[in-house]
């Protein structure tokens, strides 16, 4: 990979060696986009389509946060810290944004090598004033829940530990019960299979009450969480994915209600997935990418294959569904050995039009031949409409797309990870794209980066993109691998 910095041009005062959270002053802007209850059917349902927007300061700009999980923190390598871009009426603007560590002064903890926190986060209103948290943890461990809180006007500002003993390794947000406050889903510390759901609003680290979450999935380990209301009732509902050794298992979906989580219900073994009002008929979408012959040692391997799981009253459909790869009708590219095509995905509405947009990562695209070209990676943008998910629009990005920032280069995996947001206000969401093993200087290997993509009426375009890595924000870079994951 040739070595490079990007958004060189963005100076940086002060050092994170000691974990310093740096703010720029706060940008005032008109909040946006939220749906007048007295709208009718036909608003809230296009509503769906629209992904949450993650807005820690309360300005109405959604924010972007990534980690850089493998950074090195006060000398500790591989402890890991969290970056929040903010945004504006400009999208997200690099130079206004915070660097959070375990030696930040307010947050709990110390620094742990190798610890990789900021590998897992979730964003929601968890304590109920208005303004998004983040809870965060780390992959790999049961070590617990960190919610850094919101604060209008402020950003990030303060943090409490969850007092009650979790996997914080699986994490999900949103409001499981019905009752207008937002919960978060976790694992269940000393089970394989099962989850928790700890219900808002939280006062500090103390979730308001705690519910079991159950699978009959045997042996089977729970792999990744993903919530969403796919059975249109205004209730958030849990899928979870499944596996044991190198098998994949059926995934599980528990129907959300006022009552609590329903029963499981066996579903589409998958790798990863989000949620989506692909058609807008008011049902949330399942999109995965499925696990090629049920083998999870050949993911990546894969050319990956997308499946769309269209929402009902009861959950995923179980007789309607569309599956896309890069061979399809319209999909840029085609199906070669170790793409990944929806190796990360991730739902919102690009365009404006109601309909629910996929961004689906595909990061071991190869780009031109030979061994420069190897794993430089992708996105493909699929677009939601009338008959649902299709080809029909889809468009494909990368490093060497006229306006996107850096060059095509082996190995950066630009796609890894995906996530729409609203970051400019203007209705149509922004997609934030991560290359985690881009290389910024010569003594910055692996150091990271993340791309903004602006949405707009015909779709996302370079148009105003921004990109940063850890140099740009004044974090480590060596090896920090920032653009790895997003909030979720």
């Amino acid at each position: 990979m040739r070595k490079r910095s990007l958004t060189a041009g963005i100076a940086v005062a002060s050092a994170m060696a000691a974990g310093l959270s740096l703010v720029a002053v706060q940008t005032a802007g008109a909040a946006t986009g939220d749906t007048d209850a007295k709208a009718g059917k036909k608003a809230a349902k296009a509503a769906k389509a629209a992904a949450y927007k993650a807005d820690f300061n309360g300005d109405g700009y959604a924010d972007t946060v990534s980690a850089g999980s493998n950074g090195t923190v006060a000398g500790v390598k591989g402890a890991g810290y969290v970056t929040v871009v903010y945004g504006s009426a400009k999208g997200a603007d690099p130079k206004h944004r915070q660097i959070i560590t375990q030696k930040t002064s307010w947050v709990p903890g110390d620094p742990e090598q190798g610890g990789g926190w900021g590998g897992v986060l979730a964003a929601r209103d968890f304590d109920g004033n208005g303004v998004t948290d983040l809870a965060v943890s780390a992959p790999g461990n049961d070590t617990g829940v960190t919610i850094l809180w919101g604060s209008k006007g402020k950003g990030l500002d303060g943090a409490n530990a969850v007092e009650k003993e979790v996997d914080g390794s699986k994490l999900a947000a949103g409001d499981f019960n019905g009752d207008g406050k937002d919960d978060l889903a976790v694992g269940k510390k000393g089970s394989w299979s099962d989850l928790q759901v700890l219900h808002g609003p939280f006062k500090g680290g103390q979730a308001a009450d705690s519910e079991d979450v159950t699978a009959d999935v045997g042996d089977s380990e729970l792999g990744e969480i993903t919530a969403g209301d796919v059975t249109g009732d205004g209730i958030d509902d849990l899928f979870g994915t499944y596996g044991f050794e190198e098998m994949s298992r059926k995934s599980q979906f528990w129907k959300g209600s006022k009552s609590g989580m329903a029963k499981a219900v066996a579903t589409q073994d998958a790798a990863t997935a989000t949620v989506g009002d692909v058609d807008k008929d008011g049902y949330g979408d399942l999109v995965v990418r499925t696990v090629p012959g049920g083998v999870l040692e050949n993911l990546p391997y894969d050319h990956g294959t997308v499946k769309v799981l269209y929402g009902t009253a009861d959950g995923p459909s179980k007789t309607r569904s569309t599956t896309l790869t890069q061979n399809s009708a319209g999909v840029p590219g085609k199906n070669e050995e170790g793409d990944e095509f929806g190796a990360s995905l991730t739902a919102g509405d690009v365009n404006g039009d109601g309909y629910a947009d996929i961004a689906a990562g595909v990061p071991g695209e190869d780009i031109g031949t030979g061994a420069s070209g190897k794993d430089t990676g992708a996105i493909v943008q699929l677009l939601g409409g009338k008959g649902g998910l299709s080809g029909t629009g889809a468009k494909n990005w990368d490093q060497g797309t006229e306006g996107v920032p850096g060059a095509v280069e082996a190995g950066d995996r630009f796609g890894q990870a995906v996530s729409l947001r609203d970051t400019d206000g203007d209705g149509k969401d922004d997609l934030a794209i991560g290359a985690p093993e881009e290389d910024g200087t010569s003594a910055e290997k692996d150091a990271g980066a993340v791309w903004s993509l602006r949405g707009a009426k015909g779709g996302l375009t370079a148009t105003g993109v921004t990109s940063w890595g850890p140099t740009a924000l004044g974090a480590p870079a060596s090896d920090a691998r920032l653009g790895v994951n997003f909030a979720r």
